[in-house]
């Protein structure tokens, strides 16, 4: 394994700069989360610190990011009201839930999942969820308090609603917007989240901003400790586990990308230990679940970091931010909600979960469902997620039990060529599919059975299909197998009493 790169003072500069970012994004993230903004900071200062320790990338930062706070969101909107005293308390033991988890998969060594998340599901979720966020920043954006209910309700209210917008807080929001995207054009390190924040905190002292502001942020450092309500646990194990695995595959997916651009190894197992750790770093410190973000990482990289230890300068400095974090109490939350959408919508790709259907309609069908169900079920998001992997699971579960069989009759030799997984579960219908064949030639008197296009035989299937060729002599068939790779070959050999009815080519 590639040893871990070496602290540079490139770091710093590298960490510093995604500070700049991580700041403003935190406050905004713990809103989506249900949270006080302040939170985030908490989140955003002992998290990054503690992963650094452990990661197996250079450049992933850790720290608040939107789809897990969606998912925080949805986890605890139903158990307490948002932004109190028990919901803050409920997150942070969240957060430890799936730090747990994270440990776990990452010390058995688990992290092999990461490649294995189902991409269709990824692709539904990622969209839904993306519109819920931008859906949840809209009142906020456009300063139209909109009544109780869902994401989409209130976010439709709130866009029916003209009258009800306030003028400061649209207009901040739309020049939040630019600066984000336009800064984006002009260089990829443009800060352009800071230079939305200090506007947004400019404009607020100088002209008396009467709006919704971030308000109170508690000085000095995150609250340290254990009190947790540690009897609703286990109200919280199941989307403490989604939010571990779901949320693991953006940075699995960044340090991946990374690793191979710099053609570096890259270790799974490991990543899960940092992530895990960062998560009970955040729950005791009073935060709430955390994950890589790929937009701060790439900035990382792009500002030069060249070991783990900038995501640990990035923690320091956020640390060293809080005693005067005080300054941001003016900040506008419409500005915070204009960062968000900014950050978020280029996620929503409805037309990437329905083009998957051109390539696969199995698969588009899971894409599609989940895109669905995370949008009905919202806030409940975490059971969307199970409702596509669950579906992912069967239609495999259904392929796999489906062989598909090619036949040719010519001259009394009847040859047929199955495709698929020969196991206990599809051999009846490769019997089903033989049986009907001979039905159709009774005339037939040599069957030829070209295993090429099978792609694995397990010892039940080998036996299954030694159960069909004894059927077909005791019918009077002279009976042949071709084709079969050198594992299928041995598979056989172990199951036949005597040798397999092999023959070196197809006939």
């Amino acid at each position: 394994m590639t040893a871990p790169r070496r602290f540079s003072p490139a770091d710093i500069v590298a960490g510093f700069s995604v500070a700049l970012i991580l700041i403003p994004q935190s406050l905004a993230y713990a809103e989506i989360a249900g949270l006080p903004p302040y939170i985030g900071l908490f989140a955003a200062a002992v998290p990054p610190i503690a992963a650094a320790f452990f990661a197996s990338s250079p450049y992933l930062q850790t720290g608040p990011v939107a789809m897990t706070a969606l998912l925080t969101f949805g986890a605890l909107a139903p158990l307490a009201t948002p932004e109190t005293s028990e919901y803050i308390k409920l997150a942070a033991l969240l957060a430890v839930v799936v730090g747990v988890v994270r440990v776990a998969f990452g010390l058995l060594r688990s992290g092999v999942i990461a490649y294995f998340m189902s991409q269709p599901v990824l692709v539904g979720f990622t969209s839904a969820a993306a519109i819920l966020i931008c859906s949840s920043q809209l009142p906020v954006a456009l300063g139209a308090p909109a009544p109780d209910g869902g994401l989409l309700e209130r976010a439709w209210w709130s866009i029916t609603h003209p009258g009800d917008w306030e003028t400061a807080a649209v207009v901040l929001a739309i020049v939040s917007v630019l600066v984000v995207i336009g800064g984006r054009r002009i260089h990829k390190l443009f800060p352009g989240v800071l230079v939305a924040v200090l506007i947004g905190v400019g404009f607020s002292d100088l002209v008396g901003y009467d709006g919704v502001t971030v308000g109170d942020i508690p000085a000095g450092l995150p609250p340290f400790g254990v009190d947790l309500p540690w009897g609703d646990l286990g109200m919280l194990i199941v989307p403490g586990i989604v939010i571990a695995l779901v949320g693991f595959a953006e940075p699995a997916a960044i340090a991946r990308v990374f690793a191979a651009q710099d053609r570096e190894r890259w270790d799974p197992d490991r990543e899960f230990i940092s992530q895990g750790v960062a998560n009970l770093a955040s729950g005791f410190s009073g935060g709430f679940p955390v994950g890589g973000s790929f937009s701060r990482s790439s900035i990382n990289k792009l500002a030069g970091g060249r070991s783990r230890w900038s995501g640990a300068v990035t923690g320091v400095v956020v640390l060293a931010f809080l005693p005067v974090a005080g300054i941001l109490e003016p900040l506008p939350r419409a500005v915070l909600g204009a960062i968000v959408i900014a950050a978020v919508a280029r996620l929503v790709r409805p037309d990437q979960v329905f083009g998957i259907f051109r390539f696969s309609i199995p698969q588009g069908t899971v894409a599609a469902v989940t895109f669905v169900a995370t949008l009905a079920m919202s806030p409940r998001i975490e059971r969307a997620v199970l409702i596509g992997i669950g579906l992912g699971i069967a239609i495999h579960l259904w392929r796999e039990l489906t062989t598909h069989v090619d036949a040719d009759y010519t001259g009394g030799r009847l040859w047929i060529r199955p495709h698929g997984v020969l196991f206990f579960g599809s051999a009846p219908g490769l019997e089903e599919a033989l049986n009907d064949l001979l039905s159709d030639h009774p005339e037939a008197d040599r069957l030829v059975i070209d295993l090429g296009g099978m792609g694995r035989i397990d010892y039940t299937g080998a036996a299954a299909l030694k159960a069909l060729v004894d059927e077909a002599v005791n019918a009077g068939l002279t009976v042949s197998m071709t084709g079969a790779p050198p594992q299928v070959r041995r598979i056989l050999q172990s199951v036949w009493e005597g040798t397999p009815p092999m023959e070196e080519t197809a006939t």
